[in-house]
């Protein structure tokens, strides 16, 4: 069982009701785990929030995040520009035991005016409780961090909105 991780858990205003349900459920199985905020539906900006969580989860001090936002999207988007990172979208138990199995993801991302509480709870438990497989895996995951190491940083990527 996957208790023994210490969670990371944030989100924004469009994701607070759901990540309150799935704190209790945390709360409820025993996990350790850390709330980033928001603490309201008061507007919040979710790179705020992401950054905090990817921070949290780069630096070993968690080892996986939850981040919630209207749509999971956005909030992954932001997580994922740190490097390590590996933020998944999942809004289906297939999706959430494939993210953990073959992408060794480190954060589970979802939107809370995308999925229901009950089915949140499923991914989520699916998601904590599924071990990275390795093996051909391992080495695509490399490939990914060689991908972050070549062309990381300030290179692009600028809104043109």
């Amino acid at each position: 069982m996957a208790v023994g991780l210490r969670l990371a858990v944030g989100c924004d205003h469009g994701g607070f009701k759901l990540k309150e349900e799935i704190i209790k459920m945390l709360q409820d199985k025993g996990y350790e785990f850390k709330d980033f905020g928001t603490f309201s539906e008061v507007s919040v900006d979710y790179p705020d929030i992401a950054l905090e969580v990817a921070r949290a989860v780069q630096d070993g001090t968690y080892d996986r995040g939850i981040l919630i936002c209207g749509t999971g999207v956005g909030i992954g988007i932001a997580a994922n520009k740190l490097a390590g990172i590996r933020a998944a979208l999942c809004h289906d138990t297939f999706t959430a035991r494939a993210s953990r199995e073959h992408n060794d993801a480190n954060i589970l991302t979802m939107g809370e005016r995308v999925i229901g509480p009950g089915l949140a709870k499923d991914v989520v438990n699916i998601w904590l409780e599924t071990d990275f497989a390795g093996g051909r895996h391992t080495r695509r995951i490399e490939k990914i961090a060689g991908i972050e190491k070549e062309y990381g940083g300030d290179r692009g990527g600028k809104h043109r909105g």
